[in-house]
């Protein structure tokens, strides 16, 4: 409980500071410690460098407290120039004596922010600073300071871990950068598959009604009745085509998402599939609950999928759709009396696309889809959907 507690108080922090731009927080940084730069009693959490012989605060001393602190206005713009900065004010401060004051924390600030900002030259940077501290300690030496090596030594091992702390913040940074970009790339070639599938599967099925309709009227020319029926087939079935084909661009070009295609129930498609000379026979098991738009679409694809399928490999000849609703799982299946050819080896219309982009539907509903050949030649496509899936 208490460790929920931490993470959402955590997440709440993580959403407030990320409301302001960065520059607006660093201005307030730099405010407040510009304030507490003039607190007399945090006097005593300053660094104190080189333990040289002190002398009175006078106004340059103000100048010195000011051209530390400020500069953290720019800490993550311009990280070096900020480093630049205080640090030469640091370094100015401690040479001459002066008492100590809590702006001097400040430079652990501006090394954490090079190391955790600071996009160029960082080599280059850390160097001249390693340099500069030499520099720095030769002269406090000449200057007549008791400070032994060690102590100096101490003091860089502090400084090099406020910059190796803040580039392994940067480095975190940019690998949570990279983890986004490739989900942002995994999302989008998910989101062309299934664009990809919803067209196949619009396209497909009514393509190929079209195509064996218009087959067959070239044999029934002579009976005016079938060639109009056949026809109102093929306009109806181009319709249709059309107006889903136009609902996913629609929605496509608005909002730049793909969408869901209004279709029609399974009763319609299998309808739709009679009327166009295919002897289908649909069974309907249990009572039909409220099913996700996910999942009501999949059982959708998967009789239009099998019954494309029929209509191309094994036109005229018996087709069965038993569709089942047992208490969490929707049972799907779509049999055919003695296809000749495989429809997963076989090539047509559906370019060898069909199943398997059906199979990743169903698989990520959780869902598992069979398909092969019966002993006596037909054959049989079923799927087994969850019906709490999403």
């Amino acid at each position: 409980m208490s460790g929920t507690w931490v993470s959402d108080r955590s997440r709440r922090l993580r959403d407030v500071w990320r409301v302001y731009d960065a520059a607006v927080w660093d201005r307030w940084l730099a405010i407040v410690f510009t304030g507490l730069a003039f607190v007399p009693a945090l006097s005593i959490m300053s660094v104190q460098f080189g333990d040289l012989p002190g002398r009175p605060a006078d106004a340059f001393t103000i100048v010195l407290v000011l051209v530390q602190t400020l500069p953290l206005v720019v800490r993550t713009r311009w990280p070096a120039a900020c480093l630049a900065i205080n640090g030469a004010a640091f370094v100015v401060h401690e040479t001459l004596g002066y008492p100590m004051q809590f702006g001097t924390v400040t430079v652990y600030v501006a090394l954490y922010s090079v190391g955790a900002h600071q996009e160029r030259y960082r080599r280059v940077i850390a160097v001249v600073a390693s340099a500069a501290y030499v520099v720095l300690c030769v002269a406090m030496l000449l200057l007549g300071s008791p400070a032994v090596l060690s102590e100096f030594l101490v003091f860089y091992l502090l400084f090099a871990a406020c910059w190796v702390g803040g580039a392994f913040v940067r480095g975190q940074r940019l690998q949570e950068a990279e983890r986004r970009r490739l989900a942002a790339v995994a999302a989008t070639a998910a989101e062309r598959a299934r664009i990809a599938r919803e067209l196949h599967d619009v396209v497909t099925h009514h393509v190929t009604g079209i195509v064996v309709q218009a087959d067959a009227t070239q044999f029934v020319v002579t009976s005016p009745d079938r060639v109009v029926t056949a026809l109102s087939t093929i306009g109806g079935a181009g319709r249709r085509a059309l107006a889903e084909l136009r609902y996913l661009l629609d929605v496509l070009e608005a909002t730049g998402e793909s969408a869901t295609p209004v279709v029609g129930s399974v009763r319609d498609l299998v309808e739709q599939t009679r009327s166009g000379g295919q002897p289908v026979k649909l069974v309907e098991d249990g009572d039909q609950p409220a099913l996700p738009v996910g999942v009501g679409l999949a059982v959708y694809r998967v009789v239009q999928e099998g019954l494309t399928n029929a209509v191309k490999y094994a036109e005229g000849r018996p087709t069965t759709v038993r569709v089942g609703y047992r208490d969490d799982r929707v049972e799907v299946e779509v049999t055919n009396a003695a296809a000749a050819v495989s429809v997963g080896a076989r090539s047509g219309l559906s370019g060898g696309r069909g199943l398997a982009g059906l199979r990743d539907r169903i698989g990520a509903l959780g869902g598992e889809l069979v398909a092969g050949e019966q002993p006596d030649g037909g054959f049989r496509l079923h799927a087994s959907i969850p019906v709490g899936a999403e």
